[in-house]
């Protein structure tokens, strides 16, 4: 899972009202090797000491104003662990934040996926930006154009402030292409509880200041036990 955060930066009153600094963090359970997509999956033993680590790197920070989440029980759990150390904040919870839905690849180790649901995996690996998974999934737009918006208006309710968003790979990258547009940029692999920091101002302004930051790992032993996160990662 991801968080995302923002603090008080410089505004520049002649181009607009306020900045924002977000923090992206992805997290996932680093032994299921499925298709989660919706699926409500809780977070397992290392998962868990993932989150408590970088909970504690937030915790030394400036502070932070908010917490938000992806409303599935993986970003929920780390979202609330990072919120216990930064003040006790209440988790705002956001359905939008939730990872790709994958239709009828949900619930499947991916290996099994071309022979079991063929045409959904086609649909997966078409990377067509419009194609819809089989099943009730979404086009990579769908995931795009709902995560981005939720971004935009978490940001809107807190200028100035730094808000901490815990969400999922696959929606990292859909902020990351938000983020890189025009630049030719690309996420590259995602790695478990990776921070990632933006810059938002007004209008609509996104810029990547840092990404991939696991360094709150080093020496802990968690990271050499995970993976890291691919294009349909969650």
């Amino acid at each position: 899972m991801n968080c995302i955060y923002f603090c008080k930066s410089l505004s520049f009153p002649e181009l607009f009202h306020s900045s924002y600094r977000l923090l992206t963090l992805f997290l996932r359970n680093v032994f299921l090797y499925d298709d989660q997509g919706h699926l409500d999956i809780d977070l397992n033993d290392v998962g868990r000491q993932q989150a408590v680590a970088v909970a504690e790197r937030l915790s030394r920070e400036s502070k932070i104003s908010g917490v938000y989440s992806s409303d599935l029980k993986r970003a929920l759990e780390t979202a609330e662990t990072i919120a216990s150390r930064c003040g006790g904040l209440q988790v705002i919870q956001d359905p939008n934040l939730r990872e790709r839905h994958l239709g009828d690849l949900q619930g499947l180790v991916y290996g099994d996926a071309p022979k079991m649901k063929t045409k959904a995996y086609e649909a997966l690996q078409s990377h067509g930006n419009d194609v819809e998974i089989p099943g009730g999934g979404e086009s990579l737009n769908q995931l795009y154009k709902r995560c981005t918006d939720s971004l935009q208006a978490i940001g809107s309710k807190h200028r100035g402030e730094r808000v901490v968003v815990v969400t999922h790979g696959g929606v990292i990258r859909a902020l990351h292409e938000r983020a890189s547009l025009g630049t030719g940029h690309r996420a590259g692999r995602i790695l478990n509880v990776s921070v990632n920091v933006l810059h938002l101002s007004d209008p609509d302004k996104w810029v990547i200041k840092s990404w991939g930051d696991v360094s709150h790992l080093n020496g802990a032993g968690y990271l050499d036990s995970g993976f890291g996160g691919d294009r349909t990662s969650g």
